[in-house]
């Protein structure tokens, strides 16, 4: 079987605007979440959230052009384009083997909110010629497609949390299948809008710990009450092995196995064997291997993390075979779509490095979350082989298992 590593990164999330300011951030411990600034969240019952301060959109995009694109796309792009940098890439690259596969769980919210206003205050006609181009979830991976001139398959995955570590293993599976030589992985959200919180908040999901925004978001924790929304973007550049040593790229790990699976279960109460199957199928698909970390899904949420615990104690035979687990979500919040793609650039920078970013905002214990979770800070460790988790709306379970070279 075709062998798939990384050999570029890149991501923007509320705690950084690059892959090394933000994993550096996510290491120290620093909370990006604060009270809502994108919207006015006074009436609402939620009004925390993980945002992306400061971020200019003409910084990736002509200015003319920003309004022909929704924010989950100017992000998605700001991350790309760090990822192909980071990649390094000579001119002669054969762009018709090069594809893009993208991941959003919602999309383009903030210009669906927009226009369905405007159409009920100011008629149909008003509606903007950009918005239905703008906010589909596959022109993520059109508008990087575009920026980047890749002419290979440009496909996208649109599996709510789960999205952007499906968005890896599809683009794994057109290499191993040599549909192209090399493929860019992008996952971005954005849905911290009135209708986005809203709608979250209408469900119980979020937490309501508005009065301690930087404490809100525990994983693992017995006082966890909800996740916090966070918006990001993360890239990923996919080479066959072959290819990418025949070029002297640098590379910073090896995908070596994957795990979907469904839980035919609940629309969106999570299950504990679903996330188990996919588990178990990803680390057969590794040959078994000795893990070294585990970053948890992690959500805050009361099943979840129970669930996940459970899970992977199932998987390797009990608490004492489990490695360190942690969740990253407390410090960037919970970035839907975007998840997966950001917490696979935060393992491989974690192998890279050789440390474990901590689980912060945990105090209290909970006898059913009762793993190794680096709640004492970031630790030094020898990283070889690293497993990233993501569960999402629908029962849609994805599982990614990475291995240093």
């Amino acid at each position: 079987m075709r062998r798939v590593v990384v050999t570029g990164l890149g991501m923007i999330n509320s705690v950084g605007h690059d892959k090394e300011s933000a994993f550096k951030a996510i290491c120290d411990g620093e909370c990006g979440i604060d009270t809502i600034t994108i919207f006015d969240p006074e009436s609402f019952s939620v009004k925390i959230a993980g945002e992306v301060k400061d971020f200019d959109p003409a910084t990736v995009m002509h200015p003319k052009e920003v309004k022909k694109a929704d924010r989950f796309i100017h992000l998605g792009l700001k991350a790309a384009q760090e990822a192909m940098a980071d990649a390094a890439f000579a001119e002669n690259i054969d762009m018709d083997r090069f594809g893009v596969c993208a991941g959003s769980g919602i999309g383009g919210l903030p210009s669906i909110e927009k226009n369905s206003v405007i159409l009920e205050t100011r008629g149909p006609r008003r509606i903007s010629p950009f918005f239905i181009p703008g906010a589909l979830v596959n022109m993520l991976g059109g508008f990087v497609s575009i920026a980047h001139g890749t002419k290979g398959p440009n496909l996208s995955s649109v599996t709510a949390c789960a999205a952007g570590t499906h968005a890896i293993s599809e683009a794994v599976k057109t290499i191993v299948c040599n549909g192209a030589e090399r493929m860019l992985v992008v996952s971005a959200e954005s849905a911290i809008t009135g209708v986005g919180v809203g709608g979250f908040a209408a469900m119980k999901a979020l937490s309501t710990r508005n009065d301690d925004p930087k404490h809100a978001s525990r994983p693992f924790d017995a006082n966890r009450d909800g996740f916090v929304m966070g918006e990001g973007a993360g890239a990923l550049v996919l080479e066959e092995y072959e290819v990418a040593v025949a070029r002297g790229a640098k590379i910073y790990g090896e995908i070596i196995g994957f795990g979907e699976s469904g839980d035919a279960n609940h629309i969106t109460t999570p299950s504990l064997d679903g996330p188990a199957r996919a588990m178990a199928a990803a680390y057969k698909m590794a040959g078994e291997p000795k893990l070294d970390y585990v970053n948890a899904h992690g959500t805050s949420t009361p099943v979840n993390d129970k669930n996940e615990t459970a899970a992977l104690k199932d998987l390797l035979g009990g608490k004492e075979n489990c490695p360190p687990m942690s969740s990253i979500k407390g410090q960037i919040g919970h970035c839907l779509g975007a998840a997966g793609g950001i917490e696979a650039v935060t393992c491989l920078m974690a192998m890279r490095d050789g440390i474990i970013p901590p689980t912060i905002n945990y105090e209290t214990p909970d006898e059913n979350c009762d793993l190794d979770y680096v709640t004492e800070g970031a630790r030094k460790a020898d990283l070889n082989i690293v497993m990233s988790n993501s569960f999402g709306f629908g029962g849609t379970n994805g599982v990614l298992i990475f291995k240093k070279i």
